[in-house]
């Protein structure tokens, strides 16, 4: 293994990869630290970190579909997904809560529930604009 990389690193698929590294920076404050593109210009690799974690995306294909389109044409997935809970998300742990929810809500992150207080720790859910699923804690107020 690469001692640059931690031991377990979430890979996430995009339709657009290339707008998802901007839309991450901007409202996660996730910080892009590799972008491959293809010859048509999409990403074919990159790589974002957040705190001491690191996450992989990319677009792998022109038939793949977000998790937000796939919603739209499948009524099943329609059903499960209209819970706020997280199904196939990623999990950060933030300094400041207060100041990443305001930060995710001014750029445009679907809030799928405010902050709240209780077991296991201060939390919010969001969502992406492709319907990628995130859930953040606030890591000094964690059990």
């Amino acid at each position: 293994m690469n001692p640059e990389y931690p031991t377990v690193i979430p890979m996430i698929s995009y339709e657009d990869g290339i707008a998802a590294l901007e839309w991450l920076t901007k409202a996660f404050g996730f910080r892009e630290r590799t972008r491959l593109t293809a010859p048509d210009g999409t990403l074919s690799h990159g790589e974002m970190e957040v705190g001491d974690g690191l996450i992989m995306l990319a677009t792998p294909s022109p038939d793949y579909e977000s998790p937000r389109h796939h919603r739209e044409s499948c009524e099943q997935t329609r059903k499960w997904s209209v819970a706020s809970w997280i199904f196939d998300g990623v999990l950060v742990y933030v300094d400041d809560l207060n100041a990443h929810f305001e930060r995710a809500k001014a750029a445009g992150a679907i809030i799928l529930s405010v902050i709240e207080d209780g077991y296991p720790g201060r939390r919010y859910r969001a969502e992406d604009p492709e319907g990628h699923r995130w859930f953040f804690f606030e890591r000094n107020n964690t059990p």
